[in-house]
């Protein structure tokens, strides 16, 4: 515990104060500004189809990058004093990632008719806002590469300033879109806001051009390919299906109870993501690195307990503060026509508690690479999310049932949790370290 709260005090403040807490302030803030302009010209309905659109749009992004972010930034770390084997690295990740990035956009362009069906039930008018999406995909793949190009050379200061105005520059440009044109303004914002990014971004391409020598098609190598590919099944995994769960959720909401509650639980969601960013991005800076460094269970155990004993408290009380507060958090973010998902604020921050107890130890399995805890623990929560919404979806007759099949999928997922790594967090010594 003292050595998370050491930590804290001499780096992870530094890094949040200087670069992550305004980079995540100013997505808190645009998604804010984001969300009321929605709420006020196109209300619940609208918001639904924009969850699908993004849940989407965030699918076929990784898909189209091969979720590579994270192996890249590794590698381009390590080697980033190997000519050699950097170039390797970047060849394969760039030619590879443009080759599954123009499959996708192809398909995402000639089938925009299907995705429309699949995405907006019975809605028929927005295959364009599809083909717009497979037009844009390219520079998101570049967008994506090149950040983790700057990441792996510890750029973290342009990252957070690329991150800042770009948010700045997307926000912007969907309140215009979404007050000229409504639904529409704000279908396009969705698809287009990494185009936009990208352009901040160019800056810092154009700092690093001399790598461009670096990216040759006869350095492509598949030994590379393979080092990458679990990070790839990782990534796609979790950034694939749990969107898709998503879509698969509202839309069984639309067909049953109507495009109302679904954007209600669109919005639920959106709340949750904001009060959340702040201790996600806290576990993100400082779990990983150091649960990658532990050797052995007591180690463990004792960064998951200080953990548990800092910061879970300040998360508590914060949580209490929103529940108590929640009528005006709904209207600071929409308005009064989501006033019906006050009631939801219970189960949604019960299962949003639970949800950061289990990830702060499921980040062990990322960090020591244990690939089929990984992938099978996520599968467990992605159909138990689906299964659940849909029984309690029927049980309550609206879309609240899913906000407690959340809370329920993730009491389940971190039972799990606990069970995989209860010898090292309750002492019970069986040999071999699972760590």
């Amino acid at each position: 515990m003292k050595k998370l709260i050491d930590y804290i005090n001499t780096k992870v403040l530094v890094k949040i104060t200087s670069l992550q807490t305004a980079s995540v302030i100013t997505r808190i803030i645009a998604g804010i500004l984001t969300s009321k302009a929605i709420a006020i010209f196109i209300g619940a309905e609208g918001l639904a189809l924009i969850g699908n659109l993004r849940n989407f749009t965030g699918a076929i992004q990784t898909v189209s990058t091969v979720g590579f972010y994270k192996g890249v930034v590794k590698y381009v770390s390590k080697f980033k004093e190997d000519s050699v084997e950097l170039s390797k690295t970047l060849s394969t990740a760039y030619y590879i990632g443009f080759l599954s990035t123009i499959v996708v956009c192809f398909f995402c362009y000639f089938k925009s008719e299907w995705i429309n069906d699949l995405i907006f039930p019975n809605y028929n008018d927005y295959a364009y806002v599809i083909r717009i999406l497979a037009i844009i995909l390219p520079f998101y793949a570049l967008n994506m590469f090149s950040f983790s190009i700057m990441n792996g050379f510890s750029k973290y200061k342009i990252l957070i300033i690329i991150n800042i105005i770009g948010q700045i520059l997307s926000v912007s440009v969907a309140l215009l879109l979404i007050y000229q044109n409504k639904i529409d303004g704000a279908l396009v914002s969705v698809v287009i806001a990494e185009a936009l990014i990208f352009l901040i971004t160019l800056v810092g391409i154009i700092n690093r051009r001399s790598l461009i020598s670096y990216l040759k098609i006869s350095r492509v190598n598949f030994g590379v390919l393979k080092k990458l590919s679990t990070y790839t099944v990782m990534a796609l995994f979790a950034s694939v299906f749990l969107p898709l769960v998503a879509i698969a959720i509202r839309s069984y909401i639309i067909d049953h109870i109507g495009y109302r509650d679904a954007g209600y639980w669109e919005a639920m969601f959106r709340i949750s993501k904001y009060y959340l960013m702040l201790v996600t991005s806290l576990i993100g800076l400082y779990l990983l690195p150091r649960f990658a460094e532990i050797t052995d269970k007591k180690e463990f155990k004792m960064e998951v307990y200080g953990f548990y004993k800092t910061i879970i408290p300040i998360l508590l009380a914060g949580m209490v503060v929103i529940y108590i507060l929640r009528k005006y958090v709904v209207l600071l973010v929409f308005s009064e026509e989501f006033n019906p998902i006050e009631d939801w604020f219970f189960w949604q921050l019960l299962g949003d508690f639970i949800k950061v107890l289990s990830i702060v130890i499921a980040y062990q399995f990322l960090a020591k690479k244990m690939f089929w805890h990984y992938i099978l623990t996520e599968a467990f929560l992605i159909i138990s999310l689906y299964i659940t919404s849909v029984y309690f979806v029927n049980l309550y007759q609206g879309g609240k049932g899913a906000v407690v099949a959340h809370f329920v999928s993730y009491v389940m997922y971190y039972g799990i949790i606990l069970l995989i790594f209860g010898s090292s967090l309750f002492g019970v010594d069986k040999g071999a370290s699972e760590q």
